[in-house]
């Protein structure tokens, strides 16, 4: 068999084997390259133009990567803003997937209605999206008045600095956002747990385990791919949430005279190789530990 058979074949092969996941792919990339391609590539191509708006449409001029130096160097608000919000990511997420586990734990209990308590977990993912969302929290859904009442605010204002207690103030004001953004990791958790056989608990338990140590020597190594999933999930989630400052920024850029189009497509871009970035760190970090762990 010559060079080219042996490509044709190993093709084939890989083809057969990846065909099914390729298939569901398929309408994703199908609606990706319909809708979404073009915006995107406009997207990128204005970040090089300084773009204005003149009585007979727009105008652009390119300006090389003026935009992302004006962002990196003169535009204060944004970069503070980001490091604001990189701040509230760091106590927000680990937050989330440990709520997220400990329910998805007790969810996955044998216990009369645990049915409904999962819907009533997961019922905030369909109702609290967009503009829902929004008109709840301007209605005051979303407040959480104890903070106040207990002088819980005036605590850490005390004991903390203000670089830190104002991330954490932040994240104790958006503790019902929190449990709002669980449900579709309490329902990775418990999928999760299904793939770990019954049996392996039976053995480990006529051992004389203890429910605490087959947690710590079986569930958690069992569910670690998932809590990897739920990390780069909830980080996702978080980063294009509708209150996300960055995105408000975005916005306000967008329709500025001074900055326009051009200059919010640049930020945007930053913001988004931002994120790219933290998910090749959390994918190595993931792969690193598990090649350690089958070493």
């Amino acid at each position: 068999m010559n060079a080219r058979a042996k490509g044709i074949a190993k093709f084939t092969y890989k083809l057969k084997s990846n065909g099914a996941g390729y298939l569901f792919m398929l309408p994703w990339m199908i609606g990706f390259a319909v809708f979404m391609a073009f915006p995107i590539g406009w997207s990128l191509y204005l970040t090089f133009q300084k773009v204005g708006l003149t009585g007979t449409g727009f105008k652009y001029k390119y300006i090389g990567l003026q935009n992302f130096k004006d962002a990196l160097l003169k535009d204060n608000e944004f970069t503070i803003q980001l490091l604001v919000f990189l701040q509230q990511m760091i106590f927000m997420i680990p937050i989330i997937i440990i709520f997220s586990l400990c329910v998805s734990i007790l969810l996955n209990q044998r216990f009369p209605g645990r049915f409904l308590f999962r819907a009533i977990f997961f019922l905030p993912v369909i109702f609290s999206t967009g503009q829902v969302l929004t008109e709840l929290f301007q209605q005051g859904a979303g407040d959480v008045p104890f903070i106040a009442q207990y002088g819980i605010d005036t605590y850490v204002s005390d004991h903390f600095s203000a670089s830190m207690a104002e991330p954490i103030l932040n994240i104790l004001g958006m503790m019902i956002l929190i449990l709002w953004s669980s449900g579709v990791q309490i329902l990775i958790f418990i999928a999760g747990f299904q793939t770990i056989s019954n049996s392996i608990y039976e053995a480990v338990r006529i051992d004389g385990a203890s429910p605490w140590t087959s947690f710590w020597k079986i569930t958690l190594p069992g569910i670690k791919p998932f809590i990897g999933l739920n990390l780069l999930y909830t980080m996702v989630d978080l980063f294009t949430f509708p209150f996300n400052p960055i995105m408000e920024q975005i916005k306000k850029n967008m329709f500025s005279i001074t900055t326009g189009y051009g200059y919010a497509s640049a930020i945007a871009w930053l913001y988004f190789l931002l994120i790219m970035i933290l998910i090749g760190l959390i994918m190595l970090f993931l792969n690193s530990s598990n090649k350690a762990g089958r070493a």
